[in-house]
């Protein structure tokens, strides 16, 4: 007989973990008790072959339950020679929390389970119908948990008394929904309406709804994080009419649909299905498919892109909504532009109503604001280009010789801002917190931070940030790291960016360099300019700068960064002395008309003078200045990124009709960039590229075309300044908001593996890390700067 304490770490509250022991303690003759407490899951076990025990404990977990560790070690009560007696263990039960310091993981979100689902649709069922069903292998955790460990009285539904049956299911451990914090049913749960000028409208507020959204109405509807917005995606007017509203000219908007709908309208492999019915249930980036009859989806659903993002239901709500609106609907976050979705009933009347019709609403408070997660499916790999529902707040396991660090708090950076808190060999990376230009969306910031600092009772022993001063994010940090009379640690943006993908990659500490090419938008620079096309060589606790995009002046600082127009003169400027050469290379395109409309003169003057024209390797802003050329977004771009996107949707139907583009005998690029070895670190030239693009202009080659070839170039480019260093790097990691372009990865890691004396990964050559967890942009800087921190500390 042996007797042991078993501890359980990871994701295990929340997810039916202690049922799950009791029945299969009851299977295996094991006597003793389960609880939860802040540490994780404690089993007092007493058992015949407690090895088969932890083996099953492993295999068989609850499907939302993960396991960190489980540690066993011999109980100090346990059984004599003769056996166990039985006032110790009658048999095995499930006895009460235990509270104490956090140590353990909170379960994201997740989507409805297919035994939910089946009751709200049958009629014999009591929750028939009710938009609120769950159980411990689905629903509501990180939007409703305040405190650990979790019990009801921990969460927002402790103000909903169960009812008798409810209670009765709750207290049963052979039932789905023991303990099951979240369980309601319609006597007892979270009620639905819908209302209309604050007032409640009678009837069924699903039927009601569903009527409005076919009538082409816009109903803003509270979900598990926060309201969205919706329409049918089916009709035009009632999308144009919500982009007027909402002041959203192009961004796209997700959609949600059924499996059928989505089959319909996208193309999906069975990697993306595995994906869209998991329970994290992200939005997922899903090319366009064009059905062959009617209907279609609205034209502005996504402007000018390819790929549009569906998701399917994952509440009892959005099931029973779908259902009876029979069309696939938008549902974009309910928020002004640039703020915080709205989550509360009142905010949202006093928020939303300028946008919407309807308000289909319910009573549950949200204690915390959570966008829907954006993914895309990328050579096989979920890659998160949005970290939020379904994904928050689980953990990233530390890479080998990190784990040993102090905790560190990871402030971020500026635009699609996350924290970072890494604890006892973990790193919790944040839910999306928005862009912190917004006062509001700072404010909920801080709050984050505040809460995930309580929640998870991390206590940190240095800060790391961003460098840039002016960041709210820096700011943030230095005061933080004053309070606490903790080290304030600074990371260079692109040094956080490849230490980011090291280490979601679990590149160890004492691993060979990494050359990392980083590629995005803005990024502080040591040397007074504005980063970001950067090719690093680092480890965790350096980096050093091999090659990089050579500086052009951004005309007019920030203004340059929202008119493409700017970052196309000033690239002009720099490949044509003579802007006489220049109009000459532009004559009869329709840059040129467009050119003719703006100020060039005082631009041009204003970087003769180098007057509010700072400097800048980006190849955002390179893009920027392309797509201006082919007259995207020339004027101004919408939202963030709206260029690069748009020029990769061009680029692939421009490789589609060059044919294949990675045979053996592949000629070089049709543009070229020129790469500049004579001194360290090494510029990469786009000058040479412009007298190609625009004589293709001129000849009338499609913007499809010249889109494909300004990629390949590029990533030629890179290539060709990556080879020299390549030889003496264990792998390459590509980060950065630029380096989420599907096509720039494979173009470039095309031409890296055909520069001499370059193996492929497959022939012990370097490997390449891209993401997986930690979105590529912005909102994964604060896991590379606490990655660099930890090295740093230690």
């Amino acid at each position: 007989m042996q007797a042991e304490e078993i501890r359980v770490r990871g994701q295990v509250q929340g997810v039916g973990f202690r049922p799950f022991i009791w029945r299969l303690a009851a299977r295996l003759g094991v006597v003793g008790d389960v609880r939860n407490d802040a540490e994780g899951v404690l089993i007092r076990a007493v058992g015949a072959d407690l090895d088969a025990f932890v083996a099953a404990i492993r295999s068989e977990r609850p499907p939302l339950a993960r396991i960190d560790a489980i540690e066993r070690a011999p109980l100090a009560d346990g059984p004599t020679p003769s056996g166990v007696s039985s006032d110790v263990f009658p048999g095995f039960s499930i006895v009460q929390t235990v509270g104490g310091n956090a140590n353990t993981k909170v379960a994201p979100d997740a989507a409805t389970c297919a035994d939910c689902l089946a009751e709200i649709r049958d009629p014999a069922e009591r929750r028939h119908r009710y938009a609120f069903a769950n159980c411990t292998h689905c629903g509501p955790r990180f939007s409703i948990i305040e405190r650990i460990p979790y019990d009801r009285a921990a969460t927002t539904m402790r103000a909903f008394a169960m009812c008798a049956d409810c209670r009765g299911e709750y207290d049963d451990p052979a039932d789905r929904r023991f303990h099951a914090q979240p369980i309601a049913c319609a006597a007892c749960g979270p009620r639905l309406w819908l209302e209309r000028d604050g007032r409640e409208i009678e009837g069924d507020p699903i039927a009601l709804a569903a009527e409005r959204l076919a009538a082409g109405r816009i109903v803003a509807i509270k979900g598990l994080g926060g309201f969205h917005l919706a329409c049918d995606a089916l009709n035009e007017d009632a999308v144009a009419t919500l982009r007027r509203r909402k002041k959203r000219p192009g961004k796209p908007f997700a959609l949600m649909g059924d499996e059928a709908a989505i089959n319909r309208f996208a193309r999906v492999q069975a990697a993306e299905w595995t994906a869209l019915r998991d329970p994290s249930a992200p939005i997922l980036l899903l090319p366009r498919q064009a059905p062959a009859g009617e209907p279609h989806l609205a034209p502005s659903v996504a402007p000018g892109l390819d790929r549009i993002g569906w998701m399917l239901p994952y509440a009892p709500l959005h099931h029973l909504l779908l259902a009876a609106a029979d069309r696939p609907l938008v549902m974009t976050s309910g928020n002004r532009s640039g703020e915080p979705q709205a989550v509360e009933n009142q905010e949202a009347r006093e928020k939303l109503s300028a946008f919407c019709d309807d308000f289909l609403m319910h009573d549950r408070p949200i204690a915390r604001r959570l966008d829907d997660s954006v993914a895309r499916i990328f050579r096989g790999e979920l890659q998160l280009m949005r970290r939020a529902r379904g994904y928050a707040p689980a953990t990233l396991e530390l890479p080998s010789g990190l784990a040993a660090a102090p905790p560190i708090l990871a402030a971020g950076g500026e635009l699609k801002a996350a924290l970072c808190l890494t604890k006892d060999g973990a790193a919790l990376l944040s839910h999306h917190l928005g862009d912190l230009e917004d006062a509001l969306s700072f404010e909920e910031y801080e709050k984050a931070e505040a809460d995930y600092a309580a929640l998870f009772d991390h206590r940190p022993a240095a800060v790391a940030c961003d460098p840039h001063p002016d960041y709210r994010a820096t700011r943030f940090a230095e005061a933080k790291a004053e309070a606490l009379g903790a080290p304030l640690i600074h990371v260079q943006h692109h040094h956080a960016h490849i230490a980011a993908c090291m280490a979601e990659n679990g590149w160890p500490l004492d691993g060979a360099p990494v050359l990392g090419v980083a590629l995005d938008g803005t990024g502080y620079g040591p040397d007074g300019t504005i980063w970001g096309g950067e090719i690093l060589v680092c480890d965790y606790r350096s980096y050093r700068r091999v090659a990089h995009l050579a500086p052009v002046a951004l005309p007019g600082g920030a203004a340059a960064v929202k008119e493409p127009w700017r970052c196309l003169v000033a690239q002009l400027a720099r490949a044509f002395p003579d802007w006489s050469d220049a109009q000459a290379a532009l004559a009869g395109t329709r840059a040129a008309e467009h050119l003719a409309e703006k100020p060039v003169a005082a631009i041009r003057s204003m970087l003769g003078r180098g007057l509010n024209a700072p400097l800048s390797s980006s190849a955002g802003r390179l893009f920027d200045a392309a797509a201006a050329a082919l007259g995207i977004a020339a004027d101004r771009q919408s939202y963030e990124g709206e260029t690069g996107m748009r020029m990769e949707t061009l680029a692939r139907r421009g490789q589609d009709r060059a044919g294949p583009a990675n045979g053996p005998n592949r000629p070089a690029p049709a543009y070229r960039l020129a790469t500049h070895r004579g001194a360290a670190p090494t510029a990469i030239d786009p000058a040479p590229l412009w007298p190609a693009l625009l004589g293709d202009l001129r000849a009338g080659v499609s913007a499809e075309t010249i889109a494909y070839r300004f990629h390949d170039a590029l990533a030629h480019a890179l290539a060709e300044a990556a080879g020299p260093h390549l030889g003496a790097v264990g792998a390459i990691a590509l980060s950065g908001g630029v380096a989420a372009n599907t096509l720039l990865i494979e173009r470039f890691d095309f031409w890296r593996q055909r520069i001499d004396g370059v193996r492929p990964a497959s022939d012990g050559g370097p490997a390449l890390l891209l993401h997986r967890e930690a979105p590529p942009s912005d909102g994964g800087l604060a896991l590379g700067q606490a990655a660099v921190a930890a090295a740093r500390m230690l």
